[in-house]
């Protein structure tokens, strides 16, 4: 399987060679190797725009797949759901010609190493960013497919998560195309791989869980979800989302924004003062807090949250959480 993969993407460049477009005559110098998928490679690419990110393969089907799901991405209001798209074209090598496009290169930190610097707390601001896009792909009547955390990178700040690989981006109602062991409900016996919203929340659950058992761990014969929900309760950072990750899981949620208000409810509610100070990551910075200071404040905040536009939510929820965690970090360290 893996050499059929690897004939498939087929085009192989190298740091400091030159694509030049057969069509629109771009010319992009390749600095590095980004990736590799089951579509193509991606290469960070330099040209007089800038750096982009260049993915090229010899599948002309698949690139153009992924290129419409950009261009529509391009149309829904709001903001940027994916990379924007600056460039499609093909260019000629020694062994054939290859398709390619270039989209914006989205520079940040993947996901675990970030919840990892900063605190496990900091999953469930994420995932509410998350959802929220996810809520605009699925009105567009596109469903992720491929979720995971090496598809995230957290930018900023302000903090905020995008996805750059839409590779396993499906139209709504057909059958998932590429998807991840660990986040992929098939695997754990617990759905079907059929194109609907529930599928990628049950990877987001999947996602904070993996942001609290970052080398992950594998399946059972049977009953997966004991197993889950176990894994679930042994973090005291994910205590609070129990019930939100059961409900993903278990395909309870219809729609992201059900399992977005969720978890904005569930958000600072529970964690004991002392797993927070012991939350403080290494660097003495300190972690995204869980509660706010008081209930009164807690409850302004989720208030602010209701009644605000949804593209700026996020931005307030991290703003809000930090100020009132700095407060609180201050406060601890002159007690």
């Amino acid at each position: 399987m893996r050499d059929q993969v690897s004939k498939k993407q087929g085009c192989n460049l190298t740091p400091g060679e030159t694509v030049i477009g057969r069509w629109h005559g771009n010319r992009y110098r390749v600095i590095r190797e980004l990736g590799r998928g089951a579509t193509g490679t991606v290469y960070l690419v330099s040209s007089e725009k800038g750096q982009a990110a260049l993915k090229a393969g010899s599948d002309a089907m698949s690139i153009t797949s992924e290129v419409n799901v950009l261009q529509h991405f391009s149309k829904v209001q709001g903001e940027h759901l994916g990379p924007s798209l600056f460039d499609v074209d093909d260019f000629t090598a020694a062994d054939g010609t290859y398709p390619f496009y270039v989209m914006e290169y989205i520079e940040g930190e993947e996901v675990i190493p970030f919840v990892q610097k900063r605190g496990v707390e900091w999953s469930g601001i994420l995932a509410v960013q998350l959802l929220g896009d996810l809520d605009r792909l699925h009105q567009a009547g596109w469903i992720f497919g491929d979720l995971k955390p090496e598809n995230l990178l957290v930018t900023g700040p302000p903090y905020r998560v995008r996805w750059f690989d839409v590779g396993g981006t499906t139209r709504s109602g057909r059958a998932i195309k590429e998807f991840t062991e660990f986040f992929d409900r098939g695997y754990w016996g617990l759905g079907g791989r059929k194109a609907d919203p529930s599928y990628d929340l049950f990877a987001v659950a999947m996602i904070l869980i993996n942001s609290a058992f970052p080398a992950r761990f594998e399946r059972r014969e049977k009953d997966n979800l004991s197993l889950l929900l176990k894994k679930t309760a042994e973090r005291p950072a994910l205590k609070q989302f129990a019930p939100v990750i059961r409900r993903a899981l278990t395909g309870k949620y219809k729609e992201a924004m059900e399992m977005r208000k969720d978890l904005m409810d569930r958000i600072g509610t529970g964690s004991p003062r002392r797993e927070r100070k012991a939350a403080q990551p290494q660097t003495g910075v300190p972690a995204a807090p869980v509660i706010p200071a008081t209930r009164k404040a807690h409850r302004k905040v989720r208030k602010t949250l209701r009644k605000t536009p949804s593209g700026i939510v996020e931005t307030l929820l991290v703003a809000a959480f930090l100020l009132l965690g700095y407060g609180l970090y201050l406060f601890v360290q002159i007690m």
